[in-house]
């Protein structure tokens, strides 16, 4: 069964995220702060987690940032108000794998979290998986093991999420084509939800920060000015 942390303060919203979390089969952990949500992390590692932004004590993007400066990968998804747009690409910048807007639907909560664990499981299980023949693509200096979910770039290995990896992998199975944010969006993770396109920016800007010698000047996820993005041709 998997377990999935939930930290937030309010108790109605919390008793009505563990009510349902439950209801569709996870194992659920719930705590009121911040503090309480890195310290119950910190001892006993979970699947996914669930953080309010606003929390008492220590909120949603410290216990982000504190988790992934340590090295940890678990999957978060981040509860927001809607007035903090800023807060939202910001834990995102952080190391939040996805974001949900306060008021939300329990079926769109539902879809991320399931989302969020199969992407989880899919690296988990390529990256313990024996080596084997895989499927490979090539962009340049970029080398992208489809079947082993990895990533070299000049020939070192590159630490993308799992939603990066899913990202970087659509792109460059695409090389030239142009898609727009929404079109990411539903690809990608899946989703069809208008006013979410700012998630596909902040993971496009964190791939760049990871790849690009100079993000300000790209040179293999190119903007295509009032169109979107595309990958680069691979050079002959």
């Amino acid at each position: 069964m998997k377990r999935i942390l939930v930290a937030e303060d309010q108790a109605d919203i919390r008793a009505l995220l563990t009510l349902n979390l439950q209801g569709a089969g996870y194992a659920v952990t719930e705590v009121a702060d911040g503090v309480a949500a890195l310290a119950q992390e910190t001892s006993q590692a979970h699947d996914l987690l669930i953080l309010d932004l606003m929390m008492p004590g220590m909120d949603g993007l410290e216990v982000c940032k504190s988790l992934r400066a340590k090295g940890n990968s678990t999957p978060i998804l981040m509860l927001t108000a809607k007035s903090t747009e800023l807060d939202r690409v910001l834990g995102l910048e952080l190391g939040a794998d996805d974001y949900l807007t306060k008021p939300f639907s329990l079926a769109e909560l539902l879809a991320r979290v399931k989302a969020l664990l199969r992407r989880a499981e899919l690296l988990r299980n390529a990256q313990q998986a024996h080596p084997a023949p895989a499927q490979t693509l090539r962009n340049g200096s970029l080398e992208i093991w489809m079947a082993k979910r990895q990533v070299q770039l000049r020939q070192a290995n590159l630490d993308l999420t799992a939603l990066e990896f899913d990202l970087l992998l659509y792109f460059a199975q695409h090389p030239g084509h142009v898609f727009s944010r929404a079109q990411l969006l539903n690809a990608v993770w899946g989703y069809t939800h208008d006013g979410y396109e700012h998630t596909v920016t902040t993971h496009i800007n964190r791939l760049r920060a990871k790849m690009e010698a100079d993000p300000l000047r790209p040179e293999f996820i190119l903007t295509v000015r009032g169109a979107g993005y595309k990958m680069r041709e691979a050079p002959r």
